[in-house]
């Protein structure tokens, strides 16, 4: 991690820069050029004339850099002649409103928590959207929290884009493709997290990997009804999902009674309300259920008998982040037990929260189950990152244990919600996500600085 220093500004007319008394340059003469996202402007660096171990900056160089006055913290690194001002991480989103108190929704909160982290790290984030983009000028009016409240200052073009979107839709839009092209073609901004997880395409992906082929459970796109018949011949029951869905909205358990030969189907209705149906044939099941829906859009997965908690089938939430170093760790694990006659574990479903301490208090098993999810969880990212493109950083994936204690993949998010985090037992995991998610971007940005080539997909 770069070292991280506090930072003081001071009047003066002239473009100077004091640097820390412990700071140890890589040559023996000072830079010549400051660096800040893709700003640059010459200055004259000299050793703090009090011999502080902190940054100083005049107001006149702090003013032409367009660094925001409350900034309290930074990291220093050099290349060449330049020495860099720390790391500026755009973090690109939509659902922007009037409000001050709320400037993005009900999601200000959370791009709240994530700003907060930023003086620890020595990173300067911000929150900006297509309209916030100053393209003559190569500034961007983003949105900045510094502990007492939203503000907008105007800054340079970022070192890095964290993506942010919330939605398929806001994603699928023109001008965001149009963006995005533009910030790394022509300015070689590294753009990470980009694209929402298609179901069936990342099965498809990785089923040939043999390195994870063992977690993932037969998954097909909707062919026949006999490929349903014959699914769940084998596996007792089977999930209807859509391929795009998020939240368990849409997903359908189907299940056969051999010796009533009926067939069941649970769900979740439009209102909300758990619901389980019978029907004499698959067929009249499906031409009912599905009435008006196209069966192209939902892909069939094999259903798994799972850990139970009071007969209520537990999953686990596993969030995976790459760190500062570009490495893969697992930063938070969860148990989720489904709600009483719910298909899916979410919470909007009558889904609760344990830890796993919870859920196995014998602490040999709590540590055999630890080890197993971190192990495929671990495994499963450098999968994904190798067959899915541009720069992954972080994912969330449902994972179960069927009662033989096999590991399986049901799903992987590369915006995970972050509803595991309301459990007492999980904040300090909360933290470290959102840490992690920016350290990821201090990792890009020294990639593109001294090993450009590298970055290039």
């Amino acid at each position: 991690m770069l070292k991280t220093y506090k930072i003081e500004q001071f009047r003066e007319k002239e473009y100077i820069l004091y640097l820390p008394s412990r700071w140890e340059p890589e040559k023996a003469d000072f830079p010549k050029t400051a660096v800040l996202g893709t700003k640059r402007q010459g200055v004259v660096c000299k050793r703090h004339p009090n011999g502080r171990n902190v940054i100083g900056i005049s107001s006149a160089l702090a003013k032409s850099m367009n660094l925001p006055e409350k900034v309290t913290a930074l990291s220093l690194y050099t290349k060449d002649d330049c020495l860099y001002l720390g790391v500026l991480i755009g973090v690109f989103t939509s659902g922007f409103t009037n409000f001050k108190l709320s400037p993005i929704g009900e999601r200000s909160y959370f791009f709240r928590k994530l700003l907060s982290v930023q003086s620890s790290l020595g990173v300067i984030p911000f929150i900006f959207g297509e309209k916030h983009i100053d393209w003559e000028n190569g500034l961007v009016n983003g949105y900045f929290h510094f502990g007492d409240g939203w503000v907008t200052e105007t800054v340079p073009f970022p070192n890095v884009i964290y993506d942010r979107l919330p939605n398929r839709r806001s994603e699928k839009r023109k001008t965001y493709k149009e963006i995005k092209d533009r910030l790394q073609r022509e300015y070689g901004i590294p753009w990470y997290n980009p694209g929402f997880f298609n179901k069936l395409d990342l099965f498809e992906r990785l089923e040939s990997d043999e390195s994870v082929s063992q977690y993932l459970p037969e998954t097909h796109s909707f062919q026949s009804f006999e490929e349903i018949e014959r699914m769940l011949s084998l596996y007792k029951h089977v999930f209807i999902k859509p391929k795009n869905g998020s939240l368990g909205n849409g997903i359908h358990k189907l299940t056969f009674d051999r010796q009533a030969q009926d067939y069941y189907c649970r769900f979740r209705d439009t209102e909300g309300k758990n619901r389980l149906v019978r029907f004499s044939s698959l067929e009249r099941l499906m031409n009912s259920v599905f009435k008006n829906r196209s069966l192209d859009s939902f892909l069939i997965q094999q259903g798994i008998s799972l850990l139970t908690e009071d007969s209520r089938p537990i999953d686990f939430r596993i969030h995976t982040n790459k760190d500062e170093k570009g490495s893969w760790q697992v930063s938070a694990m969860a148990g989720k037990v489904a709600g009483v006659g719910s298909v899916t574990s979410h919470a909007n479903n009558g889904g609760v929260v344990k830890s796993l301490a919870e859920l196995f208090p014998d602490p040999v098993r709590n540590t055999e189950v630890e080890r197993s999810l971190k192990e495929a969880a671990l495994r499963l990212s450098h999968a994904i990152e190798c067959n899915m493109e541009g720069y992954i950083g972080e994912i969330g994936f449902d994972l179960g244990i069927d009662e033989d204690g096999s590991i399986w993949m049901f799903e992987a998010n590369s915006k995970p919600g972050r509803a595991i985090f309301s459990h007492p037992h999980l904040r300090n995991f909360d933290k470290l996500t959102r840490k992690l998610a920016l350290s990821f971007g201090v990792f890009l940005s020294q990639q593109a600085l001294h090993h450009p080539e590298e970055l290039m997909q």
